[in-house]
């Protein structure tokens, strides 16, 4: 039995995925492995290097600094949330990112971004939190409009949840088959189709593979979570997600709005912690 932890993104969300994640480590629960996409990966990485309370603290601290995000920084720059600040300024000197933690621990963390050339998902497993892993860290959260293309490893890369939002087959095909999925949207979310799709194909008219996933998203993302759903009625997957809707922005500068999703994230796991732990055992 392979155990696999699984996060969906989605931006501020992830606030609800930290909160669980947290209960789960406080509480002493182990994976064999895991993958996040998008706020799944630059959130979820704090379990591997045993760093509880990390996301959740350092985004109510700054959200509300120019530096980390805003206008500002998208104009300058052309990211709504400033790269240098996030993934540099804060991890290696303001709320630092345990890269020994994270090298030493054996749970293999996976995260996947969209090529845009190809408008396929690619995944890198991360192995040592340095500075290669951190870049497909910011890629696999790099949304398309808002952030410039990353390039790493030969590849241009945008937000992995535009074609692969939960990536639990990539986790199934690598054997992990007692997989745990912190999903960010409740149970009856029904994606609907972007009202901008036509915005979106003339800004990304240089990769048109990539506007075709934007435009089919909504259906891609559908089906997965019936798929989940299936999953979990036949015992093959247990699922941690919000009990409704969690009415967050992308981007929030009210700590207080992170700290109530965070707490939703915190009480589902506590709900649901003897049960999960009996399906781990099984």
């Amino acid at each position: 039995m392979k155990k696999g932890l699984i996060m969906e993104g989605g931006a501020m969300r992830g606030m609800f995925t930290c909160g669980v994640i947290d209960v789960l480590y406080e509480n002493g629960i182990t994976f064999d492995g895991a993958a996040g996409i998008s706020a799944g990966a630059v959130f979820g990485c704090n379990f591997k290097s045993h760093q509880p309370g990390r996301a959740i603290r350092y985004n109510k601290k700054y959200c509300a600094d120019p530096r980390y995000s805003g206008l500002r920084s998208f104009i300058k720059t052309g990211d709504l949330y400033n790269v240098d600040f996030c993934y540099h300024v804060i991890p290696d000197s303001l709320d630092v990112f345990d890269r020994e933690t994270f090298a030493k621990d054996p749970m293999e963390f996976y995260v996947g971004a969209t090529d845009i050339t190809t408008g396929k998902i690619v995944y890198h497993k991360c192995t040592d939190g340095g500075e290669n892993d951190i870049k497909w860290m910011q890629a696999s959260a790099s949304l398309p409009l808002v952030s410039r293309v990353v390039e790493v490893d030969g590849y241009k890369l945008l937000d992995g949840g535009v074609v692969d939002p939960v990536p639990y087959r990539f986790m199934e095909e690598l054997g992990y088959d007692r997989n745990v999925m912190v999903l960010t949207q409740p149970k009856d979310y029904v994606k609907k189709k972007d009202s901008t799709i036509s915005v979106i194909r003339m800004k990304l008219k240089k990769y048109p593979q990539v506007a075709f996933a934007m435009a089919v998203r909504h259906t891609v993302y559908n089906r997965q979570m019936k798929e989940i759903a299936e999953r979990e009625k036949e015992g093959r997957a247990f699922v941690i997600r919000p009990p409704e809707s969690l009415k967050i922005g992308r981007r929030v500068k009210d700590p207080d709005e992170l700290e109530r999703v965070y707490q939703i994230g915190r009480r589902e796991a506590e709900k649901k912690l003897d049960a999960l732990k009996a399906y781990l055992a099984e």
